[in-house]
């Protein structure tokens, strides 16, 4: 009898330990379908973007790094590769819950324009909490926060039909 009851706690572990344990990668997957994954050790490697943004009632400074630098690392061009067909390109960003976004990508390379996005993992100085973390988008110079995506997985760059 002890054993049935131990299978149930060992699947839950086998199927539990990996979520949590991924919980602090962020995957980047260019246009030819290459993915990689960067841990939040790689992330904090990056030159630092710092921004204090938000309603005038209720701002927050965000910590984390520039969006282009992190799609760089992961081996995606910007920059002089902005040319013809890319310029059609754009990134897909997904979030745990299931909400999307785009960005087209001239919209955050610096060689395009002076718009910053960031992907913060501090907030006021402390680690995002649950709701919003373990990443977070900020653009800070947009009217709306509706592409401000929490709880961040995933970055795709999309070439568009």
């Amino acid at each position: 009898m002890r054993n049935r009851r131990f299978y149930p706690a060992v699947l839950l572990a086998v199927m539990v330990l990996p979520v949590l344990a991924s919980g602090q990668q962020l995957t980047i997957q260019d246009e030819s379908g290459k993915q990689t994954i960067l841990a939040r050790a790689d992330l904090e490697a990056l030159p630092r973007a710092k921004i204090t943004a938000g309603s005038s009632s209720s701002s927050a400074t965000f910590e984390g790094v520039a969006l282009d630098r992190v799609l760089e690392k992961a081996g995606v061009g910007l920059g002089e590769t902005m040319k013809g067909k890319r310029m059609a390109s754009y990134l897909l960003v997904e979030a745990a819950d299931g909400y999307r976004v785009l960005f087209a990508l001239p919209e955050i390379d610096p060689a395009f324009t002076d718009k910053r996005v960031v992907l913060a993992f501090l907030k006021d100085g402390k680690p995002l909490d649950a709701k919003e973390g373990p990443y977070r988008i900020v653009v800070p110079d947009e009217k709306r926060m509706a592409r401000w995506v929490r709880q961040v997985t995933t970055l795709k760059i999309v070439a568009a039909p």
